[in-house]
């Protein structure tokens, strides 16, 4: 968990960003999107949610107690997809997308993936470009996806020294997702 300075119910300095480990954690992240995708951009239901929801990793942050933002992480063999960004109108500023978006970074390197890849729009192409370091897929044209143009993005990581393995403890593997370093409460210690 990433936790800026503050305190825990709202201001300014309050935020904070979470892998999501509960049910009530992802209706938080499916209320955010269905907000973004479905109210904002009109997205039909069946287009701003999918099957892979429940395959993947989400992540959200949190204003205080307040859901803002959030990010899916999909797992393949030697990357990981970052998709379904959404953020609430009055969080979508680049300070706050980037402590997400870092977060979700960390996350991906720490579980050994060396590359993050995402789909975008042109202009959401340009933001991940100018603010996350993205560059275009070498010899990948845009996809067509709901009638507009997706460009494929990719970011290298840096893998840390801890990075899950494996080679990593077998303590460490029985625990939860993001918690890596956190002993578990049926641990032998």
């Amino acid at each position: 968990m990433i936790r800026d300075s503050g305190s825990e119910n709202g201001g300014r300095n309050s935020f904070r960003v979470e892998v999501v480990k509960t049910m009530e954690q992802l209706i938080q992240v499916f209320a955010l999107r269905a907000i973004c995708f479905m109210e904002d951009t009109g997205l039909p239901f069946d287009h701003a949610f999918d099957g892979n929801d429940l395959q993947a990793t989400h992540v959200v942050g949190y204003d205080g107690i307040e859901p803002i933002g959030t990010m899916r992480i999909r797992w393949f063999k030697d990357f990981a997809k970052i998709e379904r960004t959404a953020f609430r109108k009055a969080y979508r500023s680049i300070p706050n997308i980037k402590i997400v978006a870092n977060f979700t970074f960390a996350h991906i390197a720490r579980k050994g993936y060396p590359v993050a890849i995402t789909h975008a729009a042109p202009i959401y192409a340009r933001l991940w470009r100018m603010h996350f370091g993205f560059r275009d897929v070498p010899g990948k044209p845009p996809a067509e996806y709901h009638g507009e143009k997706y460009f494929e993005l990719m970011r290298q990581l840096e893998i840390p020294s801890n990075a899950i393995s494996i080679d990593t403890d077998t303590a460490i593997l029985f625990r939860t997702e993001g918690d890596w370093d956190i002993p578990a409460k049926y641990e032998a210690l």
